[in-house]
């Protein structure tokens, strides 16, 4: 047993790159990751702040509660605080101590959102009627917001942010439909800083409740040996299959993309160990970039615990989590059957092998050592169905964590342990509170000004009431929107001015929401801008531009899932018709096999040009939202599928006699 752990241990450290390559490559594409790291006091100082923020949103999520506009500038006051400390101005600025310029730019955003904090009643007894100094300290609260977002999200967003609140004041100069009044200084102070319609908005409340809680959560059950145990656990039960490694990045991808909100993130934890194994039997640099790129992807789109935006989506709905996350879960499947169908079909396609048995770990060693933190992701997905609140659920699955963690020694977590989950649940937070804060300008700008009604009954009218150009324009905006905006704020802008015109169209408003959520983040797949493909090929050595585009085609089917289930709602699980939701899926299952077959000129044997495109035509028609089609499908695909199985077994008795 010993020795099988120690060749365990050779295998994922010896294919792992070395830690600094690997934040440098992050860095290089996900903003969140360019913080400083500190030592001494400055060290000690920012471990206890971001420890202390998540104990703060740990009591409020399992002891007491407290009003919503006091726990979000709370919230907000413990991030900005922090990223005024941790994320230097320039990614060439000093990354090991903090200049005493951000020290004071620090303390001015904390004494600026925790005004808030202290003077919420007497704010709220005015009806939030601005006094005269509380103009000057809400415009340095946008300007502090504005800026610690730039630095912790990127460019794109604050710019975004900046455009939304100069046509509040200078609407009145826009031509055309998009002219209004214009608002005076004080009505956007009052409207974006005193008011939980702008900053302190459902955006910036979201990520102070449930999705911090669920960050902890995952930081919990990583500090516990979590990310180990899944990848492990992946190994056992993959590797040794054909084209094995990318079999196990798709599943230890999935397995820890439920609790990583960040597709970047994602791709660097395990595309590390996976992307080397890939290229070790036989993989083409770029294809394994791709395959770990699409796997961490789609972990967003994978219950039990999604990305933040399912979160969000739960609030602008106001319909149970738990609702969403059943939503998702075939179109998740459809995802993960076309991504595993691709590395299966490639692998037999070239005849790569798995890694050798002798070098992977064992499924009931495995089992035996780690298997007891599954526990806590099934406890979570218990509270969610016994209809606890999903803040008590996350609150819940820490505790598990720490106790389930306890009962073995190689997994028991120390002071320490528990400290460091702590100051990484937090510090994994910056970003969505940041983000959520300055996405809360342009849903204050929607608000204030109906903007967002006004683009959508723009989008209708261009349009021509056609939904299916409706849709198309919709795909195109979240994309493009993604090429600059993390995921999470992707879906919230996307939300605001988009989805109310799909639901004008009469789309479902989860079907809608949905819609714009997934091609949020298949933004981090689509060229030109694809920032986990791009990390993905940054590892794997590859060319970004191949690597991208091999991630698009690989991930075809959900470029289509979405515009079925917005015609046909029961593949989300509403109003159900149990035989015909069977065809759905099963076409649509059917449809991405036959899919990865056309697109890779192989399924038992190679593909002749003209049985390529007659499998993808048919394969394309599957994955339709008419019960008819369907039907008709899934015969076709079936009956082609048995021929191409016949006639190899016929060509190998030729070649044999």
């Amino acid at each position: 047993m010993d020795e099988k752990k120690e060749n365990n241990k050779s295998l994922l450290d010896d294919i792992s790159m070395d830690e600094a390559q690997v934040n440098s490559l992050v860095e290089k594409y996900d903003a969140e990751s360019r913080y400083r790291r500190l030592t001494g006091w400055q060290g000690v100082f920012i471990s206890l702040w971001l420890a202390a923020m998540s104990l703060f949103h740990l009591y409020t999520a399992g002891i007491t509660t407290m009003p919503i506009t006091i726990q979000r500038a709370i919230h907000l006051t413990f991030a900005i605080v922090a990223v005024y400390i941790l994320f230097p101005v320039s990614q060439k600025a000093n990354k090991t101590s903090t200049p005493w310029y951000d020290w004071i730019l620090a303390i001015a955003a904390g004494c600026v959102t925790g005004y808030i904090i202290f003077f919420f009643n007497d704010i709220a007894r005015r009806g939030a009627e601005p006094k005269e100094y509380e103009i000057y300290l809400g415009i340095a609260a946008i300007i502090l917001v504005l800026e610690a977002g730039r630095r912790v999200v990127g460019n794109v967003l604050p710019c975004m942010s900046i455009a939304f609140l100069l046509y509040c004041y200078f609407g009145n100069y826009v031509p055309g439909i998009f002219q209004i009044r214009g608002y005076p200084i004080s009505r956007i102070i009052q409207h974006m800083y005193l008011t939980p319609e702008g900053i302190f908005g459902t955006a910036l409340g979201v990520s102070a409740t449930f999705v911090i809680v669920f960050i902890i959560f995952g930081a919990y059950l990583s500090q516990s040996g979590g990310a180990k145990f899944f990848n492990e656990l992946a190994l056992a039960i993959a590797g040794s299959k054909p084209g094995g490694p990318a079999k196990v990045a798709v599943v230890a991808s999935g397995l820890l993309g439920t609790i990583n909100g960040s597709s970047v993130a994602n791709v660097a934890t395990t595309g590390t160990f996976t992307i080397p194994l890939m290229k070790r039997v036989g993989y083409p640099p770029y294809y394994a970039g791709a395959v770990e790129a699409c796997a961490s992807t789609g972990g967003q789109l994978m219950p039990p615990i999604m990305g933040a935006g399912a979160f969000i989506m739960s609030e602008f709905l106001s319909i149970s989590y738990l609702s969403i996350a059943a939503a998702a879960i075939i179109p998740a499947l459809i995802y993960y059957t076309a991504i595993f169908t691709n590395v299966h079909i490639r692998a037999r396609k070239q005849g790569l092998s798995g890694i050798p048995k002798d070098e992977l770990p064992k499924l009931n060693l495995v089992m035996k050592e780690s298997g007891h933190l599954l526990v806590p992701v099934l406890v979570v997905i218990i509270t969610l169905l016994m209809k606890y609140t999903p803040l008590k659920a996350g609150f819940i699955g820490v505790v598990s964590v720490i106790v389930v963690s306890a009962l073995k020694k190689n997994t028991r977590m120390s002071l320490k342990d528990n400290f460091n989950a702590l100051v990484e649940g937090a510090r994994g937070a910056l970003g969505v509170a940041l983000a959520c804060a300055l996405v809360g300008f342009i849903v204050g700008t929607s608000s204030l000004t109906s903007l967002g009604l006004t683009i959508s009954n723009n989008i209708i009218e261009i349009s021509g009431g056609h939904l299916a150009l409706t849709l198309i324009m919709s795909m195109v905006a979240c994309l493009v929107l993604g090429m600059g905006l993390p995921t999470t704020a992707n879906y919230i802008v996307c939300s605001t001015i988009i989805a109310p015109a799909l639901i004008g169209m009469k789309v479902i408003p989860i079907a809608a929401h949905l819609f714009v959520f997934y091609f949020g983040i298949m933004a981090d797949l689509t060229p030109p801008v694809c920032l986990a493909a791009f990390t993905g090929a940054g590892i794997a050595g590859a060319s970004p531009a191949k690597t991208g585009f091999t991630a698009t085609r690989i991930a075809l089917a959900s470029y289509l899932l979405p515009y079925c289930f917005v015609y046909n709602p029961m593949l989300l699980l509403q109003n159900v018709k149990p035989v015909e939701l069977a065809v759905l899926a099963v076409s649509a299952l059917l449809g991405v096999v036959a899919l990865a077959g056309s697109f890779e000129g192989w399924f038992f044997r190679t593909l002749k040009a003209y049985e390529r495109v007659v499998f993808g035509i048919v394969a394309l028609a599957s994955i339709h939202h008419n019960f008819f089609v369907s039907l008709v499908s899934i015969v076709v695909l079936l009956v082609l599928m048995f021929y191409f199985r016949g006639t190899k077994n016929r060509d190998k008795a030729v070649a044999a006699a």
